[in-house]
């Protein structure tokens, strides 16, 4: 056991189930989240090393102002070399541990090697007193929800707990690795979700993470009085400001936008639209909430966004948290799935099972697509998730994403980028947004640079690209919720006021590029080439919108300028938020 003191970073050795707590380097202090996660993987993890084996590197760290007084600031990343796309992985979610790691002064927790029995199971504790690695085999194969319920009567109540369901300790490639949320019932409805880092965390034997930092206070600025003040105005700045309406009721209002810019992917992407619209829309769980109840709530302390929804059944039972435009996407339009309560089953089935919705509603839509079943069979649906968990042929197909059940079915129509499912966010009608996904390092992901402009000139995609991705690797970074949609200056003021010193908006732009360039050369290492920074052809070739006007057709040189040059700042770019 090791006490913190100070800024530390915990090392945990899975191969001899140790730990040990060290010094965080002074010269990493700008560094959190996804801009720490690749730091650390660049120096210390081997981009040529399998993915699910010792010499994977797992990263957990905390946004840089994770644990501060600093509103809807306590997201974490989890990173590591991806199973699905094989290339570097960094994924955020929300909840409390975060914060709670923060406020016990560990700004990463580094997980490596391997336990030699692979059916051993162990968890990491994280308390004041400092850090051990125990034994954790009465939790093998539970699914998250009854697991958190079964830590619950171990752990005190002020405990937040990371944890992987039977997906991630089968090392299925679209495992994703839950949080616990701010709720009295600690829900493990927070998902860093996407690239299977799940199944890296399984592959570690390592199946949660409990994190009590009891009663500690948040930690404490350089200038405690003018970090307060700046705290207390932006948040009442937020909540005077349009920003505040965008997410009122979640992301689930996004969905008739969506349909209307043909960005509403149907039947595995060969529509843009969706004639379900209406029983899909947000609007509809919103309506819910009257008779049901349930409602919006934080993920988080100290969240002001309140994005998430909880929804309830017909009879007022808690069934899921939160119901999002990528799954209603994912799940059901793209599937066919027409109605809004079988998607809330599904979020609910993958969140237990320990699955990303994006990616297992991709592999659904092209098993369906290729023949395997019916288009809009909800229920087979279900069926299919559960034979995930009980690791049938089928299950382990779709487990591992739309590229394998794609592979296995011998289908010709799998929207992937680098191996990872496309979201809902579809690069046909938003091309400067697939530029993001040719060239993120994180490939098919909405949330590495989104760009919602159809309108936007072909001459622009690919500095409208890069300049998206380095904000949003800046606020990955910072631990802001990016519903928060801070802007590059506005997170510079943050980190002034934290360390007591003048930190500025162009440095903070630095850290996200330097985030990019770190992943970039991980990746390099790994066996990209330029030829993987594109899209498949039922993408460039097959159509949406009026005629099937709409298809992806930037030009490679065009693809390329948004990794090999980094642009001068456009007009709008320390004025524009970070969006997901």
């Amino acid at each position: 056991m090791a006490g913190p003191s100070g800024d530390r970073l915990i090392r945990v050795d899975m191969t001899h189930q140790t730990a040990t707590v060290e010094d965080f380097p002074e010269d990493w202090k700008l560094l959190g989240g996804r801009a720490l996660s690749a730091r650390i993987l660049v120096n210390e993890c081997d981009p040529a090393c399998d993915p699910l084996g010792p010499d994977n590197v797992l990263v957990m760290a905390p946004g840089v102002l994770s644990g501060t007084m600093a509103p809807t600031s306590g997201r974490i990343s989890i990173g590591g070399k991806s199973p699905l796309t094989g290339g570097i992985k960094e994924a955020n979610a929300g909840g409390n541990p975060g914060q709670d790691l923060m406020k016990l002064g560990y700004r990463a927790l580094v997980v490596t090697g391997q336990p030699s029995d692979p059916d051993a199971r162990y968890a990491v504790e994280v308390t004041k007193d400092g850090v051990a690695v125990v034994p954790a085999d009465d939790c093998k194969g539970m699914w998250n929800y009854a697991l958190i319920e079964h830590l619950g009567g171990k752990y005190a109540a002020s405990a937040s707990f990371i944890s992987i369901g039977p997906a991630g300790e089968m090392r299925l490639a679209g495992a994703s690795v839950a949080c616990t949320d701010a709720d009295q019932d600690r829900r493990p409805a927070r998902h860093a979700a996407r690239g299977g880092l799940g199944a890296v965390m399984g592959a570690k034997g390592l199946k949660y993470v409990a994190v009590d930092a009891e009663k500690l206070a948040g930690r404490r600025p350089a200038d405690m009085k003018s970090f307060s003040t700046l705290c207390k105005g932006y948040s009442k700045d937020f909540r005077d400001s349009p920003k505040a309406k965008v997410f009122e009721f979640g992301t689930s209002s996004v969905v008739p936008v969506a349909n209307m810019l043909n960005t509403f992917p149907y039947k595995n992407r060969t529509e843009g639209q969706s004639p379900d619209v209406e029983t899909l829309d947000g609007k509809r769980i919103v309506e819910s909430f009257e008779t049901r109840g349930g409602g919006m709530h934080n993920c988080m302390t100290g969240c002001i966004v309140q994005c998430s929804n909880i929804v309830h059944d017909k009879d007022g039972n808690y069934k899921t948290s939160a119901l999002e435009f990528e799954t209603l996407t994912l799940l059901g339009a793209n599937c066919a799935i027409a109605s809004w309560e079988d998607v809330a089953d599904l979020d609910r089935l993958c969140d237990e099972i320990g699955v990303d919705t994006i990616e297992t509603g991709a592999a659904i839509a092209v098993y369906m697509d290729s023949g395997g079943m019916e288009f809009g069979d909800a229920e087979g649906a279900k069926r299919i998730l559960k034979e995930i968990a009980e690791g049938t042929e089928l299950g382990l197909a779709i487990g591992n994403g739309a590229l394998s059940i794609g592979k296995k079915q011998k289908h010709h129509r799998i929207p992937v980028a680098k191996g990872q499912a496309l979201p809902a966010w579809d690069p046909r009608p938003l091309k400067a947004t697939g530029v993001t996904y040719c060239t993120s390092p994180m490939g098919g992901d909405h949330t590495a640079g989104l760009i919602v402009n159809p309108g936007l000139p072909p001459e622009q995609f690919a500095q409208a690209s890069q300049e998206s991705q380095v904000i949003n690797a800046a606020c990955d970074s910072s631990g802001f919720c990016q519903f928060l949609q801070p802007t590059l200056p506005e997170i510079a003021e943050f980190y002034s006021g934290l360390y007591g010193e003048e930190i500025g908006k162009e440095r903070v732009a630095d850290i996200g590029w330097e985030c990019l360039q770190d992943e970039w050369k991980f990746n390099s290492g790994a066996g990209f080439t330029a030829a993987d920074d594109d899209l498949p052809a039922c993408i460039r070739e097959e159509g949406v919108g009026p005629g099937g006007a709409l298809k992806f057709d930037v030009a490679a040189d065009v693809i390329a300028q948004a990794k090999n040059q980094r642009f001068g700042p456009s007009d709008t770019f320390w004025t524009t938020k970070a969006t997901g």
